[in-house]
């Protein structure tokens, strides 16, 4: 039976990222880098599609699991009749090629230790050519390769690498595996000295976050993912570091998230930015200065880690899918999508980036230029939103408040640091934007805003209106949205994104069902903070909190009839959302949210 999402534990380098289970067992990794073809994909096709299990042969009596504090050094500890061993899995920052540490450590007594080694190319379709050189073994299929040194005889049977081998209190066993080209020889790391390394890089690193508030663990656990998350050599944030864990088990709703959204990135550079990581937002400057070079008119909505824009989606028709939940998607066709909100999300980090510190650059204005000239041409047109929508086109109203951030950001911009802009024109479609979408994203019968013109439903992306500063968040019309946001989207305490089952598929073309949405449940929070609901606000946000798994990592979404997380793991989205609701937070008044409704009101 396969292990439920929050069973997994992450480790990466920040250039890809391997899902652990509780149960000793690897069974994800894309090597060499997040959306490379995977070697163990038994996360989404159970062991005979690639994956790497250490765990005691016999029964275990308890498991424990912790990561070594202000690292992404994972421990997992299993105690036995006989006694008790430590797995230690970690993927040091690397200078080559990537590398796969495991070392099983004595704790107590005796313990007998199984491996088992199955490793599956092109998401598990590969079964490679395996034979031992000079004492390593080798696993080959087409370019890639993998090479293992261990210091345990290893033998193979029915297409599996096994080994058995006995650890007593004091010995450490080390594992090292490298991916390399085929044509090339693997580049070899001391497994130990790999370790310290890699905990003295994650510690220096978290040494530079500014947060000390309450919550700290669990807000420094959250930045360490997402600077995992972040592809180093590039700058560039992935959503998530795996594709098609469903929506909904069993559902179709199955999305390949290791690609670089303009929106999640720029939310996860502002967490990056309050929490002091200004390197992290001039390489994400940069990146974003090269990948979206050319004709404003061809922005996408995301790109792969490198700025690639051809992100072909594939059904891999021999994977059955995590829990059955088919199809299994590489590739997103939601790339092709025009999305209004990217603008303003662009331009808003683009201030608050400068707002921080970051000195202003002469080609990033040209870009933010082109790229609020080209609004003005197609701000008035319906697009797919926020949410992807495979449906039809609309006139959401969220993607409208977005393109009136694009405006005021530029303008200020524009404004503090004596850029050239057309100013008058810029602000009369400012004026206009604001104009429209309080008359035509407002339902006056029902006196809230609504998911898109002419709508009477609701939808969780309206949350974002005050914490942008588009209307302060003790406007009556703001209340009374949010309050309707309460009545018909909350569920258990958490947030769908708009009304579920029978109108799912009239807005987004797809079957109905899907978990609640956590990192609107964060926004709810802010809402609550900017509003004075302390009480409400910090209630809200420990109950999403409180889902985090017990090595403090969250999903896209929620089964609250399950039970359980549900989406790609671990999401970037949900953990940006849970630093920037803990920062608002802990001072009591709104935080960072409330200074950004200022900052916008300036």
């Amino acid at each position: 039976m396969a292990l439920r999402i929050e069973d997994y534990a992450l480790i990466g380098d920040t250039q890809t990222a391997a899902l652990v289970g509780r149960d000793g067992s690897l069974d994800w990794l894309c090597m060499p880098r997040f959306d490379s073809h995977a070697c163990f994909a038994a996360l989404l096709g159970g062991p005979e599609h690639g994956r790497w299990r250490i765990a005691p042969a016999g029964p275990v009596t308890s498991t424990a699991r912790r990561y070594r504090e202000r690292t992404l050094i994972l421990e997992t500890d299993f105690r036995t009749d006989g006694g008790a061993v430590r797995l230690i899995d970690a993927m040091p920052p690397r200078d080559h090629s990537p590398d796969l540490v495991r070392i099983v450590e004595g704790l107590e007594g005796e313990v007998a230790m199984d491996l088992e080694l199955i490793v599956r190319f092109d998401y598990g379709s590969i079964v490679p050519w395996v034979r031992t050189i000079d004492g390593v073994w080798r696993a080959i299929g087409g370019p890639d390769a993998l090479s293992l040194r261990a210091p345990v005889e290893l033998h193979g049977v029915d297409l599996t690498t096994r080994a058995s081998f006995t650890v007593r209190a004091g010995q450490r066993v080390p594992f090292l595996l490298v991916w390399h080209p085929s044509h090339e020889s693997p580049h070899w790391i001391d497994p130990e000295q790999a370790i310290e390394d890699t905990a003295r890089w994650w510690e220096e690193w978290c040494g530079h976050c500014r947060y000390d508030g309450e919550w700290r663990e669990l807000v420094l656990r959250s930045m360490i993912t997402l600077k995992a998350l972040t592809f180093g050599p590039t700058g560039g944030i992935v959503a998530a570091p795996t594709t098609s864990l469903p929506e909904r088990i069993g559902g179709v709703r199955n999305w390949d998230y290791r690609y670089c959204w303009l929106r999640d990135a720029t939310f996860t550079l502002y967490a990056f930015l309050v929490g002091g990581y200004t390197e992290e937002a001039v390489a994400w400057r940069n990146w974003l200065l090269r990948t979206v070079a050319g004709d404003p008119a061809d922005i996408q909505i995301m790109y792969g880690a490198a700025g690639e824009r051809r992100l072909t989606e594939h059904v891999l028709p021999w994977l059955p899918g995590y829990e059955g939940s088919a199809p299994v998607r590489i590739g997103n066709a939601a790339s092709r999508q025009l999305q209004l909100d990217v603008y303003g999300e662009i331009m808003d980090a683009m201030h608050l980036a400068l707002d921080s510190g970051v000195e202003p650059d002469s080609a990033a204005w040209a870009l933010e230029r082109t790229l609020i000239e080209h609004l003005e041409q197609i701000w008035s047109e319906p697009d797919e939103g926020i949410w992807e929508v495979r449906g039809p086109r609309r006139h959401f109203t969220h993607s409208k408040v977005m393109a009136w951030v694009a405006f005021d950001r530029a303008i200020k911009i524009a404004e503090r640091f004596g850029e050239k802009a057309p100013l008058d024109r810029w602000r009369e479609a400012r004026a206009r934007i604001h104009d429209q979408v309080c008359r035509q994203g407002f339902n006056t019968s029902r006196g809230v805003f609504t998911q898109y013109y002419g709508s009477t439903d609701l939808d969780a992306s309206l949350l974002m209106l005050p914490l942008v500063g588009f209307l302060p968040a003790d406007d009556p019309r703001m209340r009374a949205t949010v309050a309707a946001i309460e009545r018909d989207l909350l569920r258990d305490g958490l947030l769908l994104r708009y009304p579920a089952q029978e109108k799912t598929r009239e807005v987004d073309g797809l079957p109905p069902g899907e978990g609640a949405f956590l990192a609107c449940t964060f926004w709810l929070a802010d809402n609550y903070a900017l509003q004075g609901r302390l009480d409400d606000a910090r209630r809200t946000f420990e109950r999403v909190a409180g889902l985090a798994n017990d090595v403090g990592l969250l999903s896209e979404e929620y089964d609250t009839g399950a039970k359980r997380l549900v989406g790609n793991f671990p999401q970037a989205f949900s953990h940006v959302s849970l630093v920037n609701a803990a920062r608002n937070l802990c001072d009591g008044r709104g935080g960072p949210a409330k200074d950004r409704q200022a900052r916008a009101r300036e």
